[in-house]
C-alpha cells in the first residue's frame, strides 16, 4: 500500500447489505472526517446505486505514511461504530492505486 516516499494511496470500494445503501453513506459521513484529523485526505468519493453487483461507494485516499493510514484505522471513535459499520457494510475491497 505504500508507494514513493511513504505516501499511501488506496482505492476503497463499498458494498451495501440489501436495502442499507443509505446507511452505509451515512456512516461514512461519519467516519471520513476523521481521516484529515491523522494527516490523510479523501481525494474523491463517489456514490453509486449498486445495480449489477457494482459498489455503493468508491473512494480514494492519501495518506503520509503508513503510521497515519494506522491512526486513522484505530481511530477510538471509528471502533466503537464497529457494530453499525457491520449492520451496513456487506463487503469492502481496499487496494494501493496510483494517482
Amino acid at each position: 500500500m505504500t508507494t514513493d516516499a511513504g505516501v499511501v494511496r488506496l482505492c476503497c470500494l463499498l458494498w451495501a447489505h440489501p436495502g442499507r445503501a443509505d446507511a452505509l453513506h451515512a456512516y461514512e459521513d461519519r467516519v471520513l472526517p476523521w481521516i484529515a484529523e491523522h494527516g490523510g485526505e479523501v481525494v474523491h468519493r463517489a456514490l453509486a446505486d449498486g445495480t449489477d453487483g457494482h459498489p455503493h461507494e468508491v473512494q480514494l485516499f492519501r495518506f503520509p505514511d503508513r503510521a497515519a493510514l494506522d491512526a486513522y484505522l484505530r481511530d477510538p471513535r471509528r471502533t466503537a461504530l464497529s457494530a453499525e459499520r457491520d449492520a451496513a457494510v456487506a463487503r469492502t475491497d481496499l487496494f494501493p492505486v496510483r494517482f
